[in-house]
Formats: C-alpha cells, sequence, structure tokens
C-alpha cells in the first residue's frame, strides 16, 4: 500500500469509520490514483475519472466512488474539489407478498436457516446483524434482541416476533456456541452462506422474484407501513439516523394505489 493511501486508511480509522468503510474508501481510491497515475491530483483529474466511471457502472456506485475521493482530497491532500454528485437512478425494490414470505417459509426445512430467515424478515435485521448475533443479545424475558452497534456504530433493540419465540427459545438452548448461527467450521456464518440459504429457499418456494437478504427487510418495513405503523417507529426498528432514508417505502407501498376505485368500475 502506498504512502498516500496508509494516510488515507488512518484517516478513516481515526475517525472510527466501520471496517467495510474503510475497505471500500481505500478500494476507491486505489482505483481512482490507478487511473491518475502520473498525472496531476486535481479536479479536472477527477471530472475525467467520475466520466469514464459513468460508462462503466451505475451512479450509486460512482457517488460512492465520489464521495471517497472527495474524502482523500480533504483529509489527506489537504485541498478542495468541488464536483455535483452524480444524479441517482430511482428504483424500488421489488418487495415480496405476505404469500410469497410464507411460502419462502414453508419451503425451509432446516430449524437454523428457517431462523435466519424470519429474523430478516420478521425483526428488519441487515445480513451483518444476523451474521454478529449472539445468543446473549436475546431476552425472552422483555421479549427483545439487542443489536449492538449496528450500522453507523449505534446500539438499538427489536421486538421478538410472538410466532417465533418458542422456537427461538429451544434453538438457544440447544445451541453451544457464543454466536447464535455458527458455522459447521467454527465461527460465524459468512453474509455470502446467508444470501445462499435464502436464494435457495427462493428457488424452492418457485418465487420468480430476485430474492436476496436485504429484500426481507425492504418487505418488513413496506409491511408494517401497510399495517399502519408510524413511520417513526418503522425508522427506529430499522435503525435509520434520518427519517428521510425510511420515507423510500411510502413510494415502495402500493397500498394507497390498490385502495383507489377507478372510475370504469362507477359505469
Amino acid at each position: 500500500m502506498n504512502e498516500l493511501l496508509l494516510k488515507l486508511k488512518q484517516e478513516l480509522e481515526i475517525r472510527n469509520f466501520s471496517r467495510q468503510t474503510v475497505k471500500g474508501y481505500l478500494y476507491s481510491v486505489e482505483k481512482f490514483l490507478d487511473y491518475a497515475k502520473d498525472k496531476n491530483l486535481n479536479e479536472e483529474i477527477v471530472k475525467d475519472y467520475i466520466q469514464s466511471d459513468l460508462k462503466k457502472k451505475n451512479p450509486s456506485s460512482v457517488r460512492r466512488d465520489l464521495f471517497a475521493i472527495k474524502f482523500f482530497f480533504e483529509n489527506v491532500l489537504k485541498r478542495r474539489i468541488n464536483l455535483p454528485n452524480p444524479k441517482k437512478n430511482v428504483s424500488l425494490p421489488n418487495i415480496l407478498t405476505i404469500n410469497e414470505i410464507r411460502r419462502l417459509l414453508d419451503s425451509t426445512s432446516n430449524i437454523k436457516h428457517r431462523l435466519i430467515i424470519k429474523l430478516l424478515y420478521g425483526c428488519g435485521l441487515r445480513v451483518s446483524e444476523v451474521v454478529n448475533l449472539e445468543v446473549k443479545d436475546i431476552n425472552f424475558e422483555e421479549n427483545l434482541i439487542k443489536i449492538n452497534l449496528a450500522k453507523g456504530k449505534k446500539d438499538r433493540f427489536v421486538k421478538i416476533p410472538e410466532s417465533m419465540k418458542e422456537e427461538l427459545m429451544n434453538y438457544c438452548e440447544l445451541c453451544n456456541s457464543k454466536v447464535l448461527f455458527p458455522s459447521n467450521r467454527g465461527g460465524k456464518l459468512t453474509k455470502d452462506t446467508i444470501q445462499k440459504i435464502v436464494q435457495n429457499s427462493a428457488k424452492k418456494a418457485g418465487i420468480k422474484k430476485r430474492v436476496y437478504p436485504h429484500l426481507l427487510r425492504h418487505s418488513f418495513a413496506t409491511h408494517l407501513l401497510e399495517q399502519g405503523t408510524d413511520l417513526r417507529i418503522i425508522q427506529k426498528l430499522l435503525g435509520h439516523s434520518d427519517i428521510k432514508t425510511t420515507q423510500i417505502y411510502l413510494k415502495v407501498s402500493n397500498q394507497s394505489i390498490k385502495n383507489i376505485k377507478s372510475p370504469l368500475d362507477s359505469l
């Protein structure tokens, strides 16, 4: 790793950025430096790089690259660059229906796998949060699960769904590991393993949509909203810092559209 990247790593780590953020910023800046090579590191070369980046990647990925490069310029090179962020494509996730969730669970015979899917959907957890869950984080007396240092380095609590409480309790009693979902080879399950668990269950259930762990979190939030749950409560359950992030589910939900009576029906 060259000197500039080492300085960038230091600046990120002293700000207590997550390991994943550090890794992502280092990757983005390293790609930019490879592109720039011996050219002057200035605003014009960043413009050229972002323009070429947009031809190969979606705008969301390019925005992440630009955030990293701006941080690098301001905190390592001690220079400011004034570039607008690329406009994002507004695409909404194709939410699973209640019936599809039911089929997903019915097609999952493995107890551990079914509990993972239930936590992803029933509590709206991120896949990283499921991976890091420990038995001690589950409080059956209070019906709460503590999510430790989730995204943004924040703790939060989620409620244990009543329908899975007994199943989860029985599983915990038999679990002889600190980690709630240990790997067969020791340690934690990986995110990729949970991705495969969800995909395999969706395939068995005959669901044609692209199903991935985070879609279950999206479905959790959307279904809560359609049940009439206050947006602020959903924000708290999901661990969003900004209500604007939660407001996307107002666009995702089709309940208001479904309730509209077409004038054709009045003829």
